[in-house]
């Protein structure tokens, strides 16, 4: 099975020695996303909400970079920095997923890069 490394600048840089994303011949594993513009590198506001959909809007346009969509997402990992966060999180991660969300695991965190809120990655089938 070969791997293919994706890269997108709709999405921001990786701020260490990683990959957007990695495809292989059926799935799509993201990165861990934060709340980061891919234009200036920086969180996008100080609000858990907003950091969420930034992280899920970067999410998938790695994914459709990859030839997959965030409709094929199987199973997420949310990384929370505060858990009392988590319905703020959970509101705008619904606004995504919808109807037939994937599966998901949501961990409390001591801290994330940037002094993110939220870092949220995703293992999808191909398009």
């Amino acid at each position: 099975m070969k791997k293919k490394i994706i890269h997108t600048e709709k999405a921001p840089k990786a701020i260490g020695p990683y990959s957007q994303a990695i495809r292989t011949e059926s799935m799509v594993y993201t990165a861990g996303q934060i709340g980061l513009d891919p234009v200036s590198g920086e969180l996008v506001s100080a609000s858990v909400e907003e950091q969420t959909r930034q992280a899920l809007t970067n999410i998938r346009n790695v994914l459709e970079t990859a030839g997959s969509s965030i409709d094929n997402v199987v199973k997420t990992t949310v990384f929370l920095k505060d858990m009392n966060d988590f319905s703020k999180m959970n509101a705008i991660y619904a606004e995504f997923f919808g109807e037939n969300p994937p599966a998901r695991s949501t961990i409390a965190v001591a801290g994330l890069p940037k002094g993110g809120l939220v870092e949220i990655e995703a293992v999808a089938l191909l398009s």
